[in-house]
């Protein structure tokens, strides 16, 4: 699993790229992003499927802002991301990542 940030000074965004490892999964059918920034729907960011077998998926965020999110697989399954900035406590009593967009 991994994040990559892209700061874009042109559009004052934060272009984030979130993605699985294919080693990380057993071949799902389909993993989605979900989180805050889609109001926790689980189907409103899907990750696209790669060669290699992993889910990437690139979204544009305000800087100076804080989401928590998850990877559903499969729609049964819920994973955090091991490269996240932090974990927060969730209302269910598990953990969920969390991601600092910051401003340069």
């Amino acid at each position: 699993m991994s994040i990559r940030k892209k700061y874009l000074k042109e559009k004052k965004v934060c272009r984030a790229t979130f993605k699985l490892a294919a080693d990380k999964l057993n071949p799902p059918d389909n993993v989605y992003l979900v989180g805050d920034f889609n109001d926790w729907n689980v189907e409103s960011t899907p990750m696209k499927k790669g060669k290699d077998g992993s889910f990437s998926v690139t979204i544009d965020f305000p800087l100076n802002t804080i989401y928590r999110f998850r990877y559903l697989v499969d729609g049964i399954r819920w994973e955090n991301d091991d490269a996240a900035d932090n974990y927060e406590l969730s209302p269910f009593g598990t953990d969920n990542s969390v991601i600092h967009i910051e401003s340069e």
